[in-house]
């Protein structure tokens, strides 16, 4: 009888420890069959990967978060491998996070190769904070004013060219965006060395066998192995890359200047950086954010501008008000511009150049009367807000005057955020581009008149940057 009542006790005891360690099995294995919080959204399609293979699948992250917030709402839920991620597509939800800086660093882990692990991307909390403060010196409007002849140089250079290609020849906009843009950051935030047209063709030449492996590893999970070619490859791109800009470093540091004013991003760097590789790693991120971004906004503002017939004659009378003759723009005379400030605003929420961004904090907090659990990336889904009907009204219809003083007034700030919103960590050159475009842009406009060349179906893809799935073909006609 004993024996008996033993083996039924650890027949019993054996059960219970089953079942335990078969409901840990699924927790760990299947992440989303055990929600950690009521947020609707996307149980994993994969194992190991969550909605890694949906988000290729869809073609990265903007058109992923499209099809989650159409099925699930303005807040869902979705797994970045095993990570519970969720996303915040309305103005209403993202004033409940506004005051979040904290960057989750494993979701931008795909730059890491490039832009190694100092780079001021993955810093937070009051590090970043204080490294952010300093980067955004070199961009602020006092700065900004050395800069001016710098892109008028470079835009000059490009006019010329422009001046002697043929009445009809169709001109490949989106490559000579990018020829023009790349120089004009090199030489304002990098310096002389950037004036040799050489030192930027080998820089992009690298800079694109980086970045080209870089947008393969979001579509293709896997990495190649150390010693395959395709990573020697990219190994030595970016050694090239940290090469140039090491020199440059110690070029500054050899030639410093104690006038702020005249003092680059580069000098900026040489004197603030913690370490030798960091200064380098933050060149590199800002040369890739930079340099992407503002190639395909240009591209895309002339590509809006050739369109709309009626916006270039709008565009054209002002800049023959306000720069007339042969006179530039200025630090004193930008501000007139304020039709074509309104259009690149109007490209920068047309285009979602940067379509999310994210952050994340280290306590449970309530969105949307929701539980979030602590260290939760969280995104913002910049892309689909400027997408919004219910704040822009036939949203895919290009019209500058919604940026209007007017239209403003009536329309929070909030919900246009293309560079991001959170804890003070929007883009620290947002002002440094909007300069540079609308210079750029007053500029080639009031030399050329840009038209389409016909027969073109021109569609975005959304990548790491936005751009056109296809390159854009124009004509200009000098004025």
């Amino acid at each position: 009888m004993v024996v008996l009542h033993l083996t039924m006790l650890d027949f019993a005891i054996f059960a219970v420890t089953f079942l335990i360690v078969l409901v840990v099995a699924v927790i760990y294995l299947y992440p989303g069959s055990t929600r950690s919080t009521t947020i609707p959204g996307k149980d994993p399609s994969d194992i190991k990967e969550g909605n890694l293979p949906d988000i290729s699948a869809a073609g990265g992250f903007h058109g992923f978060l499209i099809d989650l917030h159409a099925e699930f709402g303005k807040i869902a839920s979705f797994y970045y491998g095993s990570q519970l991620c969720v996303s915040l597509a309305s103005v209403e939800l993202w004033k409940q996070h506004q005051n979040v800086f904290d960057k989750p660093g494993d979701l931008f882990l795909l730059y890491r190769p490039l832009i190694g692990e100092s780079s001021v991307m993955y810093a937070n909390k009051g590090i970043g904070r204080s490294r952010r403060k300093q980067h955004g010196l070199s961009f602020n409007e006092v700065a900004l004013k050395k800069h001016y002849d710098v892109f008028h140089e470079v835009c000059e250079e490009l006019v010329d060219k422009l001046k002697s290609v043929p009445h009809e020849e169709h001109i490949p906009l989106c490559q000579y965006m990018v020829a023009l843009a790349l120089k004009a950051l090199l030489r304002s935030l990098f310096g002389k060395y950037f004036h040799d047209d050489r030192a930027v063709l080998e820089l992009k030449k690298n800079f694109d066998v980086s970045w080209h492996e870089i947008e393969q590893r979001l579509h293709v999970s896997e990495v190649p192995s150390e010693e395959s070619p395709r990573q020697k490859r990219f190994q030595k791109a970016v050694s090239s890359l940290q090469s140039v800009f090491r020199n440059q470093l110690k070029k500054s540091k050899e030639t410093s200047s104690t006038d702020e004013g005249s003092q680059l991003f580069i000098d900026m760097l040489a004197k603030s950086s913690s370490t030798e590789d960091e200064a380098i790693n933050d060149a590199i991120t800002y040369l890739m954010v930079g340099f992407h971004s503002t190639a395909y906004l240009l591209a895309w503002a002339l590509y809006f501008i050739a369109n709309d017939e009626s916006v270039q004659k709008k565009l054209h009378k002002e800049l023959e008000d306000v720069l007339p003759g042969d006179k530039k723009v200025n630090p004193e005379n930008i501000k007139k511009l304020k039709y074509l400030h309104q259009i690149v605003k109007e490209t920068l929420r047309c285009s979602i150049v940067l379509p999310w961004t994210a952050r994340y904090q280290e306590i449970d907090v309530k969105i949307g009367g929701h539980v979030v659990p602590k260290n939760t990336p969280v995104i913002h889904a910049l892309g689909i807000v400027l997408q919004d009907e219910q704040v822009w009204p036939l949203p895919n219809r290009f019209d500058p005057d919604r940026f209007s003083e007017e239209n403003c007034a009536s329309r929070e700030d909030i919900a246009f955020s293309p560079f991001g919103f959170a804890g003070q960590r929007g883009c620290p050159a947002s002002q440094y581009v909007n300069t540079e475009m609308v210079l750029l842009l007053a500029e080639l406009c009031k030399h050329f008149k840009w038209n389409m060349v016909e027969g073109q179906v021109v569609e975005p893809k959304y990548g790491l940057i936005t751009q056109p799935r296809e390159e854009i073909w124009v004509t200009v006609h000098k004025r």
